[in-house]
């Protein structure tokens, strides 16, 4: 018979190896190619030294001349504090008593839960990924109070069963918030919620949150490449290194502009990027550039299932979460996923991960990792935006023979 003893076994000698393994690998390919580390953690806080530049000992001469002089390694201390990530599973009593004499069910009803704590938490993760560390998601452009109809800036980050929260500039809006999206309107840039439209209250410039996360997500590539005065606790006018390559002029996407991020990250950071992500815009109109020249496209597999088009060996995956007009050139050895330990379930003094919710007839367990990102050399990462969504044919007013070359 099962039980809750039997269940919380299941969840912690079963399904937690299963599901850290999905999380760290299979949830955005981005992250499969980050290193993660327990190293450099300490207390909730990560403090890592950061060297920068080379060693300066470095020097010729004559035979009988002084030699050079000694110049250490250069180094900068990191200092972000650990952020805490969340997945809860919720299974009611009704349900956990339908299933009690049938193991094979209870089995159905744990891994129907499991995979939607899994999609969430990819979900969640891919989009923080590339946030700026606020946990903004979108800021409201209009409110149509007759529908519900909440029109913002971007949907990119939104998707049904999402809890928000929304803000204004005094704070937190009671009345919208702690409520789930019910429905995502992509082609308009609209999302409704479970709620009735009469009773929200939506502003424009209003700012939306997933649930209590406000300003408590990773350091992701938006605080890299953002504008904030500071990154990892130093001020990036003291350190210019700091700041990544960015290429924001309006242009075509094209091998020419892609190879000229590619050697500015070679001049600045002394190193190649080992991996290409931008919007799938991005990726239709390179492909769409690629056809005019009657190139093929070449697609590379990635960790995780994922698969991507390549520039020179190079992958180039479309991800969700990247703004229209932009690409990341990233070497991604130069991130870590620091943490404190690996996903874990919260457990009780009684060791039990399954614990009945206050005043309510369900169970629920919280998963649990306390990490950040941190990347060792910003100027060994560029982005470029402004590239447009179509591409100029350069044969349109020549013939083209079926070999490709011009007539």
């Amino acid at each position: 018979m099962v039980s809750l003893t039997s269940a919380s076994n299941a969840l912690k000698n079963v399904y937690l190896g299963v599901v850290a393994n999905q999380l760290n690998t299979n949830a955005n390919p981005l992250l499969g190619k980050i290193e993660q580390s327990t190293s450099d953690v300490w207390g909730k806080q990560i403090i890592k030294l950061a060297p920068f530049g080379i060693n300066g000992g470095i020097g010729a001469g004559t035979e009988t001349g002084t030699l050079p002089i000694a110049a250490e390694n250069q180094y900068v201390q990191f200092v972000t504090d650990l952020k805490n990530l969340y997945g809860r599973i919720s299974i009611s009593d009704k349900a956990m008593r339908a299933s009690a004499n049938s193991a094979g069910a209870f089995v159905n009803l744990l891994n129907a839960e499991m995979e939607g704590l899994v999609k969430a938490s990819s979900f969640n993760f891919g989009r923080m990924l590339y946030g700026d560390g606020s946990g903004l998601l979108a800021t409201v452009v209009s409110f149509e109070s007759s529908t519900g109809a909440i029109t913002v800036d971007s949907v990119r980050n939104l998707i049904e069963g999402m809890v928000i929260d929304v803000y204004n500039t005094s704070g937190k809006v009671a009345a919208s918030s702690g409520k789930r999206i019910s429905y995502v309107d992509r082609a308009n840039n609209k999302f409704y919620l479970d709620a009735t439209a009469s009773a929200l209250s939506f502003a424009k410039n209003d700012e939306i949150y997933v649930q209590n996360s406000k300003g408590l997500e990773i350091t992701g590539l938006g605080a890299i490449f953002g504008s904030a005065e500071k990154l990892y606790g130093l001020t990036k006018a003291d350190y210019p290194w700091l700041s990544p390559y960015v290429d924001s002029t309006t242009k075509e996407i094209s091998d020419e502009t892609i190879q000229a991020g590619l050697d500015s990250l070679e001049e600045s950071g002394g190193l190649s990027a080992n991996f290409i992500t931008c919007s799938r815009a991005v990726r239709k109109a390179y492909q769409k550039y690629l056809s005019y020249f009657r190139r093929n496209i070449d697609v590379m597999d990635l960790a995780g299932g994922f698969k991507a088009i390549t520039y020179n060996g190079t992958p180039i995956y479309a991800d969700r979460f990247v703004k229209d007009d932009e690409m990341y050139l990233l070497n991604t050895d130069e991130f870590t996923l620091h943490q404190l330990c690996d996903w874990k379930w919260l457990e009780g003094d009684d060791g039990k991960v399954i614990k009945q919710n206050p005043d309510e007839a369900t169970y629920c367990a919280t998963l649990v990792k306390y990490a950040d990102l941190i990347c060792n050399k910003p100027n060994s990462q560029g982005k470029i935006s402004g590239i447009s969504a179509t591409v100029t044919n350069p044969f349109a007013s020549t013939t083209v023979s079926d070999d490709g070359e011009s007539a």
